[in-house]
């Protein structure tokens, strides 16, 4: 009895010097970001709805404040809520909240492979490779504005060609969107109807499973970041952003219009006035037209695609402000608390292009504008998509009016929030040629 009590006594002590060396290395580093208690296992799961984070998060914050943590089952994750800390964050601090981190989701759709989930320097030469290969096939230049503009037309065409019929626009903003990616990857354009096309759409996910001949330099470098799994990785995650979100952006934007025929007339106005309608439109238009701009950014704002921003991680322990991030802690720079913001956007859960308006009627630019998030893991294609988004949206207006299933009052424009993204509702809606 006395050995086994010696031994407890023994252990006892162990585990308090353990506890008291953890409590005093961290509180020599200083102390972690508050929030609520989490539980073993289910973390704070049992405290918020899972379904719909963004709007948990923000609750929290009002309670803990602009820097907190929450737990996702066992995954910890320091929340970033407000233009501040995600601006302090991703730009004044942006070396160390750089990492990519990942969800199961994320994890799943991706892989951590390519350009979108990697790290270090991978992610580092991955993603110089993949600017500077698009910047050469195009991106960024004359030529790939004239290929959106080519795009235009088919898709302008081939909604002439259903005759009013109402329909979901979504496959056919996705088939003229993922063209233009075609267009630079492959060096041009598929039939909306050729199979080879259709399949590369239905099997986008899996496309990690293209294998292509790499010759580079890299040849026979064991430590080469240039790999087939990466490259053909980083082109899936070209596919998947440059198709994906831009698509989903132009549906939305649909949605929205046919729902306010009133914003629809005057951006006509604007468009018969600088374009006409004879000519397709160029991005040199956009500065002529402060209507047409502010109602672009003002969809973007509102559905805010992704409240959660993709996740990052701190890539080594951190100071931020007055707390310490642990090397590798998942962060949420909260994108939803930027793009919401009631002081810089008045009623931010309305759909108001004055949001980006002087009372002139000039373009007003904000800060707040972050759809494509901001400092190193900024979005590689919004260049790309801002060119896609104008051009296509202009010229469906340019030569359609919206004519809706419903009275138009009765149109739902609320995102559905998923675990990640902000997605349309279903919708039909009628292309009447002007």
């Amino acid at each position: 009895m006395e050995a086994l009590g010696g031994t407890t006594i023994f252990l006892l002590v162990c585990i308090s010097c353990l506890l008291f060396a953890t409590w005093r290395s961290r509180s020599q580093k200083g102390k972690e970001p508050p929030g609520p208690t989490a539980f073993p296992l289910v973390g704070n799961l049992l405290q918020i709805n899972p379904w719909n984070l963004p709007e948990s998060l923000k609750e929290l914050s009002e309670k803990y404040g602009p820097v907190f943590t929450v737990y996702l089952g066992p995954q910890k994750v320091v929340v970033l809520y407000g233009y501040d800390v995600v601006k302090e964050a991703l730009i004044d601090q942006g070396d160390d909240f750089s990492g990519r981190g990942t969800l199961p989701l994320i994890k799943k759709l991706f892989q951590g492979t390519g350009i979108v989930t990697s790290n270090g320097e991978t992610w580092k030469q991955l993603r110089r490779f993949a600017l500077t290969t698009l910047r050469d096939f195009g991106m960024g230049k004359k030529g790939i504005e004239e290929r959106i503009q080519e795009e235009a037309h088919f898709l302008v065409e081939r909604l002439k060609n259903t005759h009013e019929r109402p329909l979901n626009p979504g496959n056919f903003l996705v088939h003229a969107v993922s063209n233009i990616i075609c267009s630079i990857v492959f060096g041009d354009r598929f039939d909306y109807e050729d199979e080879k096309f259709l399949a590369l759409i239905d099997w986008i996910e899996e496309n990690n499973n293209l294998q292509t001949s790499i010759q580079t330099q890299e040849k026979g470098n064991d430590d080469s970041k240039f790999t087939i799994e990466t490259l053909s990785r980083t082109t899936l995650d070209l596919f998947l952003a440059g198709t994906g979100t831009t698509s989903i952006t132009l549906r939305f934007a649909i949605l929205i219009l046919h729902k306010y025929p009133e914003i629809v007339e005057k951006m006509q106005k604007e468009i018969d006035s600088v374009i006409g309608r004879d000519r397709s439109p160029r991005m040199s238009d956009r500065s002529q037209m402060p209507f047409t701009d502010a109602v672009i950014h003002e969809v973007q704002r509102y559905i805010d695609f992704l409240p959660l921003n993709v996740p990052h991680a701190v890539i080594k322990d951190t100071k931020f402000r007055d707390y310490f991030i642990p090397k590798d802690t998942l962060i949420f720079p909260m994108l939803s608390s930027v793009l919401h913001d009631r002081k810089e956007f008045p009623n931010p859960e309305k759909f108001d292009p004055g949001h980006f308006l002087n009372a002139n009627g000039t373009f007003k630019k904000s800060d707040y504008f972050l759809p494509f998030s901001t400092g190193k893991r900024v979005c590689a294609g919004e260049g790309l998509a801002r060119m896609e988004i104008f051009i296509f949206l202009t010229s469906i207006l340019q030569n359609f009016t919206l004519k809706p299933v419903m009275d138009h009052r009765d149109i739902d424009i609320s995102p559905i929030i998923t675990s990640l993204a902000s997605m349309p509702r279903p919708y039909k809606v009628s292309f009447v040629p002007r």
